[in-house]
């Protein structure tokens, strides 16, 4: 599938891997709708980029507020053909920590944004794209999602956030699969350190000692560079049922 004159959804979009990835799809001649709960960041984004995005505050987790985005995508520009799930969120919690047993409630929380925001946008941005024309190939949409390499070799503290992403992981292949008949193609990426919001609480030394954890390049990944991997799946239609990471060869430690 062509980036450009398809249409993309893009949860989280308003800042990070999401943000990059609305620069990167409108520059390529894609029209952008970004959901996002920041509202302030979001309109000023859509502002920027103009006439070929849009911007819907969006709960991922509500199926009201992820429909009515969509809806809102498919009213301005005509279809859905890409949805990228971007939005996430990963604060650190001990399974036993000093105050006691961790509170169940921000598991639940980080594994309701992660994985069931994620499956939330998967089935509602699928029904709109198995409306779509067939391309040359058979294709009607495009689905990425966005998991970490903390499904793999996640550290300590990250117990729900591992979680989250290990179960983003593991519905790429079974949801490939059932949607292979309709032509929508499921691809997942799983980047390593990337420089992000998330980031931007640590000091620069801090920033700085992340990225030579790295093997090689040893610094941060750059946004755009997973705005990059996202094109490329959008494009190559080989690409089908797989987690990609997007790491330098990073595996990470223990803590």
């Amino acid at each position: 599938m062509e980036l450009k004159g398809s249409v993309a959804v893009i949860s989280g979009g308003a800042s990070g891997l999401g943000e990059a990835t609305a620069r990167f799809f409108c520059q390529a001649g894609a029209k952008v709708c970004m959901l996002d709960m920041n509202r302030e960041r979001g309109e000023a984004l859509s502002l920027e980029l103009g006439e070929n995005a849009l911007f819907c505050e969006t709960d991922v987790t509500s199926p009201e507020s992820a429909q009515d985005a969509l809806d809102a995508a498919c009213e301005r520009f005509g279809a859905v053909n890409i949805a990228v799930n971007c939005a996430g969120i990963a604060p650190p919690a001990k399974v036993l920590g000093k105050k006691g047993p961790m509170d169940l409630g921000g598991f639940a929380k980080v594994v309701s944004v992660n994985l069931i925001g994620t499956m939330n946008i998967i089935r509602l941005a699928a029904e709109k794209m198995a409306k779509n024309g067939k391309n040359a190939e058979g294709e009607v949409g495009v689905i990425i999602n966005t998991a970490s390499i903390a499904a793999f070799d996640g550290q300590i503290g990250q117990a729900a956030y591992s979680a989250s992403k290990a179960g983003v992981v593991g519905l790429t292949l079974p949801i490939a699969r059932e949607f292979a008949d309709l032509g929508i193609r499921v691809v997942t990426i799983a980047p390593g350190l990337f420089h992000t919001p998330l980031m931007d609480s640590l000091p620069a030394e801090a920033m700085d000692a992340l990225g030579k954890t790295v093997p090689f390049p040893k610094r941060l990944g750059f946004p755009r560079e997973f705005a990059f991997m996202a094109g490329h799946i959008v494009e190559n239609v080989m690409l089908n049922g797989e987690t990609i990471r997007l790491d330098g060869a990073l595996r990470m430690a223990a803590r």
